[in-house]
């Protein structure tokens, strides 16, 4: 099993920066690649930023230019940098990885973090 604690999360005005981090912990041999989501009231959780195990990073194109997605392999942990806050950038921010736990295992499983949440005050 995977446990994925996130932390960061908080209010900030427009404008504002904030940045979350996601520990992931328990059983892992590889994690393939971490991402993070968000939900914002009433909406479907939306995909924010991707990090695979190399160096490419892919956003959504409401957030490009101001989020900045990375990880420490050494802490399997993802952060993500967030500048230039907007009210539309208000939700719960969940952390998701994918990760093999064993060398024997063919497919990965996915994990969620519990989310955290971000408000962003006009």
């Amino acid at each position: 099993q995977v446990q994925l604690v996130e932390s960061g999360g908080g209010l900030v005005q427009t404008g504002g920066s904030l940045r979350l981090s996601c520990a992931a912990s328990g059983s892992i041999f590889r994690i393939n690649a971490m991402a993070w989501y968000r939900q914002a009231p009433g909406k479907q959780r939306e995909l924010v930023a991707t990090i695979p195990s190399g160096a490419t990073t892919n956003y959504a194109d409401s957030v490009k230019g101001r989020f900045t997605i990375s990880r420490d392999n050494a802490k399997n942990t993802v952060y993500l940098q967030m500048n230039s806050l907007k009210p539309e950038d208000t939700g719960v921010y969940y952390c998701n990885a994918v990760v093999t736990s064993r060398p024997s295992q063919y497919t990965p499983n996915r994990y969620w973090g519990q989310g955290t949440q971000v408000t962003v005050s006009s």
